[in-house]
C-alpha cells in the first residue's frame, strides 16, 4: 500500500526523496531488467532480417553435424 506523507518529507534540495528496501529496490531493478530484455527480444522479433528462413542442411554444415 502506497503513503504518502506531506508533513514530514525529504527533501534534498527542492525534490522530494522515496526510501525504499533493499529487497524491494532489487525487485523492481530485476523488473526493469525484464522488461530491457523484452523490448530487444520484439525488436529482434519484428526485424525483417531475422525471418529469413535457412535450410537445414546449411544448419548441419555450420555446425559440423554428421
Amino acid at each position: 500500500m502506497v503513503q504518502v506523507v506531506e508533513k514530514n518529507s525529504i527533501k534534498i534540495g527542492k525534490e522530494p526523496v522515496v526510501i525504499v528496501p533493499l529487497r524491494q529496490w532489487e525487485k523492481i531493478g530485476d523488473m526493469l531488467d525484464d522488461y530491457e530484455c523484452f523490448i530487444r527480444y520484439n525488436e529482434a522479433i519484428g526485424d525483417p532480417e531475422n525471418q529469413k528462413l535457412i535450410p537445414f542442411e546449411k544448419v548441419k554444415k555450420k555446425l559440423n553435424l554428421p
